[in-house]
C-alpha cells in the first residue's frame, strides 16, 4: 500500500499494516461524530506516526499513485469533518 502524507511524501507499507491504520481511521471518524476535537487531534497524530513508523519512505524522484492520502497534522477540526466521513480515508 502506498500512503501519502500531505506535505511530506509517500511511504510504502505492508498489506498487514492496513488493518492497524484502518482502525485508527475509524477512531478518528468516531471522534469527529462525537464532536471530540482532542480525540480527533490525537487520532490524526497517531495515524501519521504509524505511517512514518511502519512505512518505508519512497525516494523523492519516484512518483506512484497513492492508495491513501493522509491530511497534514495541522488540519482543523472543521476541515476534518469534510474528510473523515463514512468509512474515513481508508475504506473498510
Amino acid at each position: 500500500m502506498i500512503v501519502r502524507l500531505m506535505g511530506e511524501g509517500q511511504y510504502v507499507l505492508p498489506d498487514e499494516d492496513v488493518e492497524v491504520l484502518n482502525e485508527i481511521d475509524n477512531e478518528i471518524v468516531r471522534a469527529i461524530e462525537r464532536g471530540d476535537e482532542k480525540g480527533f487531534e490525537e487520532g490524526l497524530a497517531r495515524l501519521i506516526f504509524e505511517v512514518r513508523h511502519r512505512g518505508e519512505p519512497l525516494a523523492g524522484d519516484i512518483l506512484r499513485p497513492s492508495d491513501v492520502v493522509v491530511p497534514p497534522e495541522d488540519l482543523t477540526f472543521e476541515e476534518a469533518k469534510a474528510i473523515f466521513t463514512g468509512e474515513g480515508i481508508i475504506p473498510d
